[in-house]
């Protein structure tokens, strides 16, 4: 097991330096860079003193299934969701996105209907319409995008998507600050 690795992973993860992390434990910054590198090993209390700034535990951080990055999600693990009034199927790509940066979705918006209204916030926006067109409502403002269109807008005023043809609407949508 590369420990080395490991711990400048973490470090990373915190958005430490080196220094940084070497002041918080009484470590300098060259014995961090030489674990890191794992030209050395730390004794175990040294190790616990840096997990336990780092946030991790012992149990964390030596599990290697917890360290594994998912990659490829199944379409069996999609959560779904589908609000037949407004006339919306929304179906989360990567399960547990909501904990993640960003939050992508399939929408299908049915003819006529519309996602619900979303209040300002500080999240981006970024949808690609795969089928049929949609309106985008922001503010004031209205934009329509059709088939192979690309939307991209800041949630800086109150928005909705609607379909407002005859046709179904999809489009594949990625929300950052988790608010879907």
């Amino acid at each position: 097991m590369e420990i080395g690795n490991r711990i400048k992973n973490l470090r990373l993860s915190k958005n430490l330096t080196q220094e940084e992390l070497g002041e918080r434990t009484d470590l300098s910054k060259g014995y961090i860079s030489q674990l890191e590198r794992d030209l050395s090993s730390p004794s175990i209390e040294t190790l616990f003193s840096i997990l336990e700034v780092l946030g991790s535990t012992p149990k964390e951080f030596f599990d290697e299934e917890e360290g594994k990055q998912k990659v490829i999600y199944e379409q069996a693990e999609r959560i779904f969701f589908e609000d037949e009034e407004k006339g919306y199927h929304i179906e989360w790509l990567v399960p547990e996105s909501n904990e993640k940066e960003m939050e992508p979705v399939l929408l299908e918006i049915d003819p006529q209907g519309g996602f619900k209204k979303f209040e300002p916030s500080l999240s981006e926006t970024f949808a690609y319409v795969l089928t049929g067109e949609v309106k985008v409502c922001l503010g004031e403002e209205s934009y329509t995008a059709k088939a192979n269109e690309t939307i991209y807008f800041h949630a800086s005023n109150r928005h909705q998507i609607v379909n407002q043809t005859n046709e179904k609407a999809v489009l594949i949508l990625v929300a950052t600050e988790s608010y879907l």
